[in-house]
């Protein structure tokens, strides 16, 4: 006979918080960690997991020890406020910053702390770089946190935190000695793939003190003592425990609001002594946590119901003033029924008079279950109990009105919400905020554009923040009644916009149709001409883009002087890339130091872009210069934006220069990093990454590279070289015509030269290997005619340096000889050795093929050293391969440089032996066939290397060392 269970009618108990259970090796490694500060703890774990109520353990139990710990909370926004977890934890766990005697930083924190503004320093002067106004902010935080002697800073839930606060953990954890312990949950899955929370859980610092925790479920055992300590500790049967745990995968939320339900449901029953579940064959527990909630609020009566719609609307803690005003209940009945949701189980008090939801998946379940009518008019109530507060929370009521739909309140809250994140340096928060508003709500057109005007896209994420800017823009356009100086304007910002999205067409389109009806002394109209001058998109006359450049107008003087700086600054640069000597003059008044902090950072990309065009101009020193100004800037000023753009200006220099040491290094990080790193500098960065791993022979990871490069328009044309350089050595001359055609027709064929250095030679043997010598020879000959006698050496070289291939390829070895050396002559003045290096080797090459083998054969043996040095392997092979098949002992030369100190190299020798044989200059070219320039490069060398200054005072120094050696003797015998 089978025994029947036992029932008992006893009434069920009400049910208590779940006893905290399952974490005890969690728990030791958290109090390890923040025992030995400073610490960087992350707790990972999915929804429900039990992050938070294991710091609030851990905080309680280390209440009495003294150290203080800040605490904050990421709540899900659609648009997070600037450093708001932050700013929280701080007022919350500070209080009061009277008495800290904080330094000039402290007032970097007014924008955030109003309330504290009696206690701060004066504001600082404002910056008009964000970035360094929000590292500005970081140093006042920290300077807080010592003055306070706190000792950890927790937030929860970073997945949904703003970038500021990302950025703001990223400084902390990156300092030396580190401030703070720092102690972060989130929830890997909820991390979006480009947020900055990445680079915090995968790439600290090697010597931080890190401990990650991931918290798993509860085991079936863990799962019956978690529901026995609701249910006043009575015993909870096997079988009971293990449905629950199969159903809820041991997720303590899960379990907790489980129970919860059947409690609700009456659906517990006392058997054999302990506690079980009714019919647990028939009755299922809903499959998810948010269905489990939802029928548990559905049970509550309707104005329970209501507290709780209020609470999820204002999204945190509220107090009780707001929250009735957001319920619209009157006073008895809201009474009445904020107690019974209080004691549901669903919320707690977050502090002092605040309640909030317990778990944020009950807030979202509460929230996403609103009628929408309801919805729109809690939102508004909420907006309008918030803006009667003496200090606004304007990141909240810009979130409230534009969800109530009142686009008046919505305009003007959003406005000052993103013009108070750009003061603390939260650019990214501004930016969303601004693109939310103008592609979510139908404004006007004046609004609307000078909204679209403050958004700084490089902030957004995602792949596409411009197609719906443009939407808003366009149905403003189409659906407005403007005038045609409104239209203008539309027009300007949608044309600007789709440029700024590479469609440099469409956008140039736009702001040709706006051009005549904007008001000729404003900004849009001098900005607008600027942006039409530039050389971008499809390739058009020289002559076009100056026109627009000339007809920009003179900026009244009532454009703020900033704005001015900003045009100067851009028409130097238009100038520059379109190859005009009028840009240096321009350059040059740049100032180095800024009138005011705002003017620092575009004095800073101003050196900087100058730097750039500089390198195609072949003014390496220039460029040094330019970009070492900029860098002085930034570290001064700390725009932080700027170092990634100077970094990969210099790698670009530094591989024309020669600087190869530690370069591929410097490359790699910035090209791989691309959570931080704009595309663009990505672009520069994998450009000299390609070339490089070109000149080392490892040519299918350079075309890797250098087809990245080519996304960026600034890059496009020297990676496309530098890949049809590539097919050209392996005898690939269709991809290598292809390559170069468009680049060479939108540079030469344009007249705009100072693009045209790297891909002219390219083209012009590309069409020397097709046998097209005709087409090379004109392509020459545009190219001349294009420079002309411009003050560019890096064009003059390349210029002669075409000439040489076109003379070796109609068989004037000779001419072909004295212009390859002449080009590497021109190329080391630079300095380029990798481009003499190669020059020096064809020249060698010619005077082989014209039979002076004593003359060529030395040559190509300095070529081999220098290119060993330098590290070009893959051609040094080359070059050692064809001096090994001419019985030219390669081995015994080594493959380093020679580092020949204050004695002669061996074609100084040369030269040197034939001075003292009475030779002139031109006599001394025609034997060595190189040309004058190269021979007076290397008398002088010599004169400076023996101490002399004349050509007299050298011949005589080289008979007294003894150095004339015989007159036939190959200059190779003395190596």
């Amino acid at each position: 006979m089978v025994r029947r269970a036992s029932t008992d009618a006893s009434p069920i108990p009400a049910l208590s918080v779940p006893r905290f259970v399952g974490r005890d090796r969690e728990f030791a490694a958290l109090g390890g960690a923040l025992g030995n500060p400073p610490a960087v703890v992350l707790i990972d774990g999915e929804a429900g997991i039990g992050k938070s109520r294991l710091l609030r353990e851990f905080l309680a139990s280390q209440a009495e020890r003294g150290c203080r710990v800040v605490v904050g909370a990421c709540p899900e926004l659609r648009v997070p406020y600037t450093l708001g977890a932050v700013v929280d934890a701080v007022r919350d766990g500070v209080g009061s910053v009277s008495g800290l005697r904080l330094s000039g930083l402290g007032g970097a924190l007014r924008p955030l702390f109003p309330e504290w503004a009696t206690d701060l320093p004066s504001a600082p002067e404002p910056l008009e770089d964000a970035t360094a106004a929000r590292h500005r902010l970081f140093r006042a935080f920290v300077e807080v946190f010592s003055r306070l002697d706190v000792g950890a800073l927790v937030l929860e839930d970073v997945h949904w935190a703003d970038e500021a606060t990302l950025e703001f953990l990223l400084f902390l954890v990156s300092r030396r000695p580190q401030p703070v312990s720092v102690v972060v949950t989130y929830r890997r899955e909820d991390v979006p793939p480009d947020s900055l929370l990445l680079r915090l859980t995968s790439r600290l610092p090697a010597d931080a003190h890190l401990v990650r925790l991931t918290l798993k479920p509860l085991g079936i055992g863990e799962t019956a003592a978690f529901v026995s300590s609701m249910l006043a500790d009575g015993h909870v049967s096997a079988e009971f425990a293990a449905f629950l745990h199969a159903r809820t995968e041991g997720i303590p939320l899960a379990v907790e609001e489980s129970v919860r339900l059947m409690h609700d449901r009456a659906d517990l029953i006392r058997q054999d002594g302990g506690w079980a579940r009714r019919r647990l064959d028939r009755i299922e527990v809903p499959p998810t946590i948010r269905d489990a909630m939802l029928e548990r609020v559905g049970r509550l009566p309707h104005d329970t119901r209501t507290v709780l719609y209020a609470v999820s609307v204002l999204s945190g803690p509220a107090d009780y003033v707001t929250l009735k005003a957001v319920t619209g209940l009157p006073e008895d009945r809201f009474t009445a029924q904020a107690a019974d949701a209080l004691g549901c189980g669903l919320l707690h008090e977050a502090g002092p008079g605040q309640w909030s939801f317990r778990h944020s998946l009950a807030c979202h379940a509460v929230y996403d279950a609103i009628p929408a009518h309801e919805r729109r008019a809690m939102h508004l109530r909420a907006g309008r109990a918030l803006e009667g507060r003496p200090l606004q929370p304007v990141a909240q009521l810009a979130r409230h009105f534009r969800l109530a739909g009142d686009v008046e309140a919505s305009c003007r809250y959003t406005e000052q919400a993103a013009d108070l994140s750009t003061q603390s340096g939260d650019v990214a928060t501004a930016a969303l905020l601004l693109h939310s508003l103008v592609t979510s709500v139908a404004l006007l057109a004046e609004p609307l554009v000078r909204l679209v005007m403050k958004i700084q896209f490089q902030a957004l994420s995602g792949s596409d923040p411009y197609s719906k800017i443009i939407d808003s823009l366009q149905s403003a356009l189409g659906s407005q009644a403007l005038t045609p100086e409104q239209q203008a304007l539309v027009r300007f910002q949608i044309g600007r916009v789709l440029m700024v999205a590479g469609e440099i067409e469409a956008g140039r389109l736009e702001i040709l149709r706006a051009v005549p009806h904007l008001a000729p002394d404003a900004l849009e109209a001098a900005r607008a001409r600027t942006l039409l001058a530039l050389p971008l998109g499809n390739a058009r006359p020289v002559s076009e883009h100056l026109r627009w450049l000339h007809e920009a107008p003179a900026v009244a003087l009532s454009i703020a002087p900033h704005h001015r700086l900003l045009l100067s600054v851009e028409r130097a640069f238009a100038l520059l890339m379109l190859g005009e000597e009028d840009g240096w003059a321009a350059a040059w008044q740049i100032p180095d130091e800024p009138a005011d902090p705002r003017a620092a950072s575009i004095v800073a990309a101003g050196h900087t872009n100058v730097g750039e065009e500089a390198m195609r101009w072949g003014r390496y020193d220039e460029a040094a210069e330019r970009l070492a100004k900029a860098l002085v800037l930034a570290e001064r000023y700390e725009l932080l934006d700027c170092f990634d753009s100077i970094a990969s200006s210099q790698a670009h220099l530094d591989w024309f220069t020669g600087a190869w040491a530690g370069l591929a290094d410097r490359a790699e990080r910035l090209l791989n990093d691309d959570d931080r790193v704009r595309l663009k500098d990505r672009c520069e960065a994998a450009l000299v990454a390609g070339l490089l791993q070109a000149a080392a022979g490892d040519r299918d990871e350079a075309r890797e590279r250098l087809r990245f490069a080519g996304r960026d328009d600034q890059q496009r044309i020297e990676a496309a070289a530098a890949l049809a350089q590539l097919y050209l050595r392996d005898g690939d001359v269709d991809e290598a015509l292809r390559l170069t055609e468009g680049p060479s027709e939108s540079t030469v064929g344009t007249g705009i030269w100072p693009r045209a250095v790297e891909v002219t030679p390219v083209r012009v043997a590309a069409l020397v290997a097709a046998g097209r010598l005709g087409r090379a020879a004109d392509l020459v000959t545009a190219f001349e005619h294009a420079v002309g006698d411009k003050d560019a050496q890096a064009p003059q070289a390349s210029l002669v340096l075409c000439r040489a291939i076109l003379a070796q390829a109609e068989g004037r070895l000779a001419d072909a000889a004295v212009l390859f050396a002449d080009a590497a002559t021109a190329w080391e003045g630079l300095p380029r050795p990798y481009d003499a290096l190669l020059a020096r080797e064809h020249h060698a090459h010619c005077l082989l093929a014209d039979g002076r083998h004593e003359a060529g054969l030395p040559v190509l043996s300095d070529v081999l050293r220098g290119l060993s040095a330098l590290g070009a392997h893959n051609d040094a092979d080359r070059v050692a391969r064809f001096l090994n098949g001419r019985g030219w002992d390669t081995q015994a030369r080594g493959r380093g440089r020679p580092s020949y100190g204050d004695r002669l190299s061996p074609r100084e020798l040369a030269v040197a032996r034939l001075l003292v044989g009475g030779r002139t200059n031109r006599e001394i070219a025609e034997v060595l066939v190189v040309s004058t320039q190269t021979v007076a490069s290397q008398l002088k060398s010599a004169m400076r290397k023996l101490r002399v200054t004349s050509r007299t005072a050298l011949a005589i120094r080289v008979v007294e060392l003894g150095l004339t050696g015989e007159q036939g003797r190959s200059p190779a015998a003395d190596e």
